[in-house]
C-alpha cells in the first residue's frame, strides 16, 4: 500500500482549487488535477475516493479556517457592537489575504448538489450562539441567524470583490456597513 505525503496532498489541494476556480465543477477533471500537482491519478486516489469526496474535504477544511479565523477576533469582553465590528473586519480580511481559498468556498457552497451533503454550512449561521453562549450576552434584538448572517457577510463580500474602488474607498464602504448594521440590530 502506497503511504500519504503531505506535500502532495498539499499540491493536490492547490491544483483543485486553482483548475476550480479557472474552470469550474464541470471542467475540473481528476486527470487534470493530478497533471497540475504533478502526480499521477492514481495518487490523487490515495488522498480521495472520488473528486465530490475531494471537493467536499476541500471545503471543509476552509470553511473551517474562515470560522476559526472568524472567531479567534472574537472576546469574551466585547459587546455585542464590538462583536459584529470584529467579525465585519476579520471577514473582509480574509477574503483580500486568502483570495483564492475564499472564491474556493464561495464557488462550492453555491453548488446546491455539493454543499448540501456538508455539515459545516450550519456553522457560520450558528456563530451567534457561539458568541452569546461564550460571552453570556445575547444580542439584543432577536433574529434569525441566517439573517443576521447576510446582513453582516454578503455585504462585505460585495465590498472586498468591488474591484473599481481603491482599498481606501472600500475601508470607508467598510465603516458605514458597520455603522449600518449596529444601528439595525442593536
Amino acid at each position: 500500500m502506497r503511504r500519504k505525503d503531505d506535500e502532495k496532498e498539499q499540491r493536490i489541494r492547490h491544483a483543485v482549487i486553482e483548475l476550480m476556480l479557472q474552470e469550474g465543477f464541470n471542467g475540473t477533471s481528476i486527470a487534470k488535477i493530478a497533471r497540475l500537482a504533478g502526480v499521477s491519478p492514481a495518487t490523487v486516489y490515495i488522498y480521495y475516493e472520488n473528486k465530490e469526496e475531494m471537493l467536499q474535504d476541500i471545503y471543509l477544511e476552509y470553511s473551517e479556517e474562515v470560522f476559526d479565523y472568524l472567531l479567534k477576533g472574537i472576546d469574551r469582553n466585547m459587546s455585542s457592537a464590538q462583536m459584529i465590528e470584529t467579525l465585519i473586519r476579520r471577514y473582509y480580511r480574509y477574503m483580500t489575504l486568502h483570495p483564492e481559498a475564499f472564491c474556493f468556498v464561495e464557488q462550492f457552497a453555491n453548488c446546491p448538489s455539493l454543499s448540501s451533503k456538508c455539515s459545516c454550512t450550519k456553522k457560520v449561521q450558528n456563530i451567534f450562539h457561539w458568541i452569546e453562549a461564550k460571552n453570556d450576552r445575547p444580542l439584543p434584538r432577536h433574529y434569525s441567524d441566517a439573517t443576521v448572517s447576510a446582513i453582516l457577510f454578503y455585504p462585505v463580500k460585495a465590498i472586498a470583490a468591488d474591484h473599481s474602488h481603491s482599498e481606501q474607498e472600500k475601508q470607508g464602504q467598510l465603516e458605514e456597513l458597520i455603522e449600518m448594521i449596529r444601528k439595525a440590530l442593536l
